[in-house]
Protein backbone atom coordinates (compact mmCIF):
# COMPACT_ATOMS: atom_id res chain seq x y z
CA UNK A 1 0.00 0.00 0.00
CA UNK A 2 1.74 3.21 -0.59
CA UNK A 3 1.00 6.06 1.84
CA UNK A 4 3.09 8.90 2.92
CA UNK A 5 4.40 6.93 6.35
CA UNK A 6 4.87 4.26 3.65
CA UNK A 7 6.98 6.42 1.51
CA UNK A 8 9.19 7.96 4.77
CA UNK A 9 9.85 4.24 5.60
CA UNK A 10 11.22 3.64 2.54
CA UNK A 11 13.34 6.76 2.15
CA UNK A 12 14.99 5.14 5.40
CA UNK A 13 16.43 2.49 3.47
CA UNK A 14 19.18 4.55 0.80
CA UNK A 15 20.13 6.42 3.63
CA UNK A 16 22.29 3.59 5.02
CA UNK A 17 24.27 3.54 1.77
CA UNK A 18 25.73 7.22 2.92
CA UNK A 19 27.75 5.77 4.91
CA UNK A 20 29.97 3.67 2.39
CA UNK A 21 31.39 7.31 2.37
CA UNK A 22 33.73 8.83 4.86
CA UNK A 23 32.15 12.56 5.14
CA UNK A 24 31.27 13.14 8.57
CA UNK A 25 28.60 15.19 6.94
CA UNK A 26 26.95 13.00 5.03
CA UNK A 27 26.40 10.59 7.86
CA UNK A 28 25.22 12.95 10.16
CA UNK A 29 22.76 13.97 8.09
CA UNK A 30 22.18 10.48 7.63
CA UNK A 31 21.41 9.51 10.90
CA UNK A 32 19.24 12.59 11.81
CA UNK A 33 17.14 11.94 8.72
CA UNK A 34 16.55 8.34 9.50
CA UNK A 35 16.15 9.66 13.25
CA UNK A 36 13.48 12.10 11.99
CA UNK A 37 12.01 9.93 9.48
CA UNK A 38 11.60 6.68 11.97
CA UNK A 39 9.60 9.17 14.12
CA UNK A 40 7.40 10.87 11.59
CA UNK A 41 6.25 7.59 9.51
CA UNK A 42 4.35 5.97 12.43
CA UNK A 43 3.14 9.76 13.79
CA UNK A 44 1.55 10.44 10.39
CA UNK A 45 0.25 7.10 10.01
CA UNK A 46 -1.56 6.90 13.62
CA UNK A 47 -2.62 10.86 13.21
CA UNK A 48 -4.06 10.55 9.61
CA UNK A 49 -5.45 7.17 10.06
CA UNK A 50 -2.76 5.66 7.74
CA UNK A 51 -1.66 2.37 9.47
CA UNK A 52 -1.30 -0.77 7.35
CA UNK A 53 -0.19 -4.07 7.52
CA UNK A 54 2.49 -3.49 5.17
CA UNK A 55 3.68 -0.39 6.85
CA UNK A 56 3.68 -1.85 10.43
CA UNK A 57 6.23 -4.74 8.75
CA UNK A 58 8.31 -1.91 6.42
CA UNK A 59 9.03 0.34 9.70
CA UNK A 60 10.89 -1.85 11.61
CA UNK A 61 12.29 -3.39 8.99
CA UNK A 62 13.90 0.04 7.20
CA UNK A 63 15.28 0.69 10.88
CA UNK A 64 16.78 -2.57 11.44
CA UNK A 65 18.56 -2.16 7.36
CA UNK A 66 19.59 1.20 8.53
CA UNK A 67 20.97 -0.11 11.68
CA UNK A 68 22.58 -3.27 10.19
CA UNK A 69 24.24 -1.98 7.46
CA UNK A 70 25.86 1.08 9.57
CA UNK A 71 27.13 -1.25 12.12
CA UNK A 72 28.63 -3.43 9.15
CA UNK A 73 30.65 -0.08 7.53
CA UNK A 74 31.56 0.50 11.34
CA UNK A 75 33.24 -2.91 11.69
CA UNK A 76 34.73 -2.79 8.41
CA UNK A 77 36.60 0.39 9.19
CA UNK A 78 37.53 -0.99 12.57
CA UNK A 79 35.34 2.04 14.27
CA UNK A 80 33.18 -0.94 16.44
CA UNK A 81 34.53 -4.43 18.16
CA UNK A 82 32.64 -7.36 17.13
CA UNK A 83 31.08 -7.55 20.90
CA UNK A 84 30.37 -3.87 20.72
CA UNK A 85 28.34 -4.82 17.78
CA UNK A 86 26.75 -7.53 19.31
CA UNK A 87 25.44 -5.75 22.39
CA UNK A 88 23.84 -3.14 19.71
CA UNK A 89 21.79 -5.64 18.36
CA UNK A 90 21.09 -7.18 21.51
CA UNK A 91 17.42 -6.40 21.32
CA UNK A 92 16.90 -7.61 18.07
CA UNK A 93 18.09 -11.49 18.99
CA UNK A 94 15.59 -10.81 21.64
CA UNK A 95 12.95 -10.13 19.39
CA UNK A 96 14.08 -12.96 17.14
CA UNK A 97 14.02 -15.35 20.64
CA UNK A 98 10.40 -14.52 21.17
CA UNK A 99 9.38 -15.30 17.87
CA UNK A 100 10.99 -18.43 17.73
CA UNK A 101 9.06 -18.92 21.80
CA UNK A 102 5.90 -18.09 19.81
CA UNK A 103 6.45 -20.71 16.87
CA UNK A 104 7.30 -23.22 19.24
CA UNK A 105 4.45 -22.56 21.34
CA UNK A 106 1.87 -22.23 18.48
CA UNK A 107 1.22 -18.71 19.37
CA UNK A 108 2.78 -16.75 16.14
CA UNK A 109 -0.50 -16.59 14.06
CA UNK A 110 -2.64 -15.22 17.09
CA UNK A 111 0.16 -12.41 18.39
CA UNK A 112 -0.27 -8.45 17.27
CA UNK A 113 3.55 -7.90 16.67
CA UNK A 114 3.74 -3.49 17.98
CA UNK A 115 6.58 -1.37 19.07
CA UNK A 116 7.58 -1.69 22.17
CA UNK A 117 9.22 1.01 24.40
CA UNK A 118 12.71 -0.45 24.91
CA UNK A 119 12.73 -1.15 21.26
CA UNK A 120 12.07 3.05 20.58
CA UNK A 121 14.91 3.84 23.40
CA UNK A 122 17.45 1.34 22.05
CA UNK A 123 16.94 2.55 17.98
CA UNK A 124 17.25 5.99 19.68
CA UNK A 125 20.43 5.02 21.94
CA UNK A 126 21.99 2.85 18.70
CA UNK A 127 21.50 6.71 16.65
CA UNK A 128 23.11 8.33 18.87
CA UNK A 129 25.75 6.23 19.37
CA UNK A 130 26.38 6.35 15.21
CA UNK A 131 26.40 9.78 15.51
CA UNK A 132 29.02 9.96 18.41
CA UNK A 133 31.28 7.13 16.06
CA UNK A 134 30.81 9.20 13.34
CA UNK A 135 32.41 12.48 15.47
CA UNK A 136 35.42 10.34 16.60
CA UNK A 137 34.09 9.69 19.92
CA UNK A 138 35.48 6.09 21.92
CA UNK A 139 32.82 4.85 24.18
CA UNK A 140 33.45 3.28 27.16
CA UNK A 141 32.12 -0.67 27.97
CA UNK A 142 28.82 0.00 30.35
CA UNK A 143 27.72 2.12 27.30
CA UNK A 144 27.40 -1.11 25.59
CA UNK A 145 26.33 -3.17 28.27
CA UNK A 146 23.13 -0.87 28.44
CA UNK A 147 22.33 -2.75 25.44
CA UNK A 148 22.28 -6.48 26.35
CA UNK A 149 20.35 -4.66 29.18
CA UNK A 150 17.71 -3.32 27.28
CA UNK A 151 17.71 -7.09 25.29
CA UNK A 152 16.66 -8.55 28.26
CA UNK A 153 14.06 -6.10 29.59
CA UNK A 154 12.77 -6.11 25.69
CA UNK A 155 12.51 -10.02 25.73
CA UNK A 156 10.81 -9.37 28.96
CA UNK A 157 8.36 -6.50 27.73
CA UNK A 158 7.73 -8.88 24.64
CA UNK A 159 6.71 -11.79 27.27
CA UNK A 160 4.58 -9.71 29.07
CA UNK A 161 2.27 -8.21 26.46
CA UNK A 162 1.96 -11.33 25.18
CA UNK A 163 0.45 -12.06 28.91
CA UNK A 164 -1.23 -8.78 28.88
CA UNK A 165 -2.87 -9.68 25.80
CA UNK A 166 -4.22 -13.10 26.38
CA UNK A 167 -5.93 -11.31 29.81
CA UNK A 168 -7.85 -8.69 27.54
CA UNK A 169 -9.21 -12.09 25.27
CA UNK A 170 -9.95 -14.12 28.61
CA UNK A 171 -11.84 -11.23 30.28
Amino acid sequence: MVTIPNIISLIRLPLAFLFLTQSIAYRTIAILLAMISDGLDGFIARRYHLSSKFGTLLDPLSDRFFVFFVIGILIHEQSLSFWEASALICRDFSVILFGLYLVFTGQLTTYRFKAIWCGKVTTFLQFMVFLGITFGMKFPPFVFSTFILLGVLALLELYLSKEKIKEIKDS
